[in-house]
């Protein structure tokens, strides 16, 4: 138990490959169910997320997979080839802050391998 009544805790803290012009932060409440594969995919713009609940296997095109639980936290660089977002057994619930400039849109690509 803390011995102090709050405590701060830098879980994340990721350089932008370039200044971002950001105009606003949509915040998603995104569920996959289990053991669907998202497939890989492209973002427009960077996107950060924490795992609420459940647990996914996350890589990076040409990286090591990686498995997000709960309380994780993760990176989608903009442009960037996600190899898996993939939901294991028991699904995935997440949150997902989309940075957005001014009259951008989220957008996901699904690209051809």
């Amino acid at each position: 138990m803390p011995t102090e009544p709050l405590s701060r805790v830098i879980v994340l803290d990721q350089e932008l490959p370039a200044p971002l012009a950001t105009s606003r932060v949509e915040i998603r409440r995104i569920t996959i169910a289990p053991g669907y594969a998202a497939g890989l995919h492209v973002h427009n713009g960077p996107v950060f997320g924490s795992i609420e609940t459940g647990s996914a296997v996350y890589q990076i095109e040409g990286g090591p997979e990686t498995v997000l639980e709960p309380g994780d936290v993760f990176y989608e660089p903009e442009g960037v080839r996600i190899a898996r977002f993939d939901a294991r057994d028991e699904g995935v619930t997440f949150l997902g802050y989309f940075l957005l400039g001014d009259g951008m849109t989220a957008e996901l690509v699904f690209p051809d391998a």
